[in-house]
């Protein structure tokens, strides 16, 4: 009961920035809406309060009402907050379930509820669909962290040796490189290359991760993730100290010591498998602490510890913007011909090889 009032209190500050920060759509929460939307306050409850409800509901009957018109679907990350993955989004997942089913779509328009290199992967696999980004502020410290010249000085100084990019890069980036990966995949796309060694990047503690679950000798980057370096250790030993029986599940962008320390290592989409499957009676999910709140409102059964680390991209991204995207059919995304054309290559190569 005190996590989840800690954790109504967070989304509540949230909430409360994040109508300070952006112009909103204010909407009616009319009985017809109340109707309308109670199936989908059903799936949340455990999560969003009730009296938090009514501002969120107009907007979500809304969105729901534009897609229909416009003919468009939502792609939600997991780390969106629960009120986009649970009651607008069509498609949700992680980076790689994202790009795959990009590809299967036959809506007119995609609107990307996440970041902006998984936009730019929507629109390289959708080339002649509209592919909106609700807020072109939604980057990624990863994403920043490489340029495409840092690309060419390290294929320079290693002649030959392939380059692999995890998916959290521009396409600018991506179109320097050889094959992407996710963290789900990263292992398995490695090891596909066949070579005694590849450059992998940016992330360098998920390449440090790789290293250890292959041969492959790995050539990292020094990009970080703001969210997943922030965990320690200590803080994990800190939280078993204070919940007995706690499992402790980590997303291998964070530092090796927090690896070290965790029960099991894998991709958000691998993590919310473990919480379905072995359903273990309390768990800590070491990553974004939205995540958290998406897989409660579902898996009813497991009491959740949640150190929140938010990520400010992905909150970029909410009801009032993704509601305004549909109506304008703006920011698009769009993308060098050139760039992505080779880019796509390397994205298709990624898919090619699998989870």
């Amino acid at each position: 009961m005190i996590l989840m009032l800690f954790a109504s209190i967070i989304r509540t500050d949230w909430l409360r920035l994040t109508m300070t920060r952006t112009p909103n759509v204010v909407l009616d929460y009319t009985p017809e809406v109340a109707v309308a939307t109670r199936p989908l306050y059903e799936r949340v409850s455990r999560i969003i309060p009730a009296f938090e409800w009514p501002i969120h509901a107009p907007l979500v009957a809304a969105i729901n009402q534009l897609k229909r018109e416009k003919n468009a679907v939502i792609l939600a990350h997991n780390y969106q907050t629960p009120e986009i993955f649970h009651c607008v989004a069509d498609i949700v997942g992680d980076s790689l379930a994202l790009a795959q089913k990009a590809v299967a779509t036959d809506a007119d328009v995609i609107v990307l509820a996440g970041v902006h290199f998984m936009a730019e992967t929507a629109k390289l696999l959708n080339p002649d669909k509209i592919v909106l980004i609700p807020d072109e502020r939604a980057g990624c410290s990863l994403a920043e962290s490489i340029t495409p010249e840092d690309v060419r000085r390290l294929r320079a100084k290693h002649p030959g040796v392939p380059v692999v990019t995890y998916v959290n890069t521009s396409a600018a980036v991506k179109a320097e490189c050889d094959i992407c990966c996710t963290s789900g995949n990263a292992v398995k796309v490695v090891e596909s290359l066949g070579t005694g060694e590849v450059i992998f990047l940016p992330d360098e503690y998920l390449a440090k991760y790789v290293a250890t679950q292959t041969k492959v000798r790995i050539i990292t980057w020094n990009g970080h993730c703001e969210v997943h370096e922030r965990f320690t250790g200590d803080e994990v030993r800190g939280y078993r100290s204070g919940f007995d029986g706690l499992v402790v599940i980590a997303h291998p962008e964070c530092p090796p010591d927090v690896l070290e320390a965790a029960d099991f290592v894998g991709s958000t989409a691998q993590m919310i498998d473990f919480v379905r499957t072995r359903k273990p009676p309390r768990v800590l999910m070491v990553t974004e602490c939205s995540m958290s709140d998406n897989v409660a409102a579902e898996v009813h059964d497991v009491d959740f510890v949640r150190p929140c680390n938010l990520c400010p991209h992905m909150k970029q991204i909410t009801l009032s913007n993704i509601h305004s995207a549909l109506q304008t059919l703006q920011p698009r995304v769009e993308i060098d011909p050139i760039v992505a054309e080779r880019a796509r290559l390397a994205v298709e190569r990624m898919l090619a090889v699998g989870r």
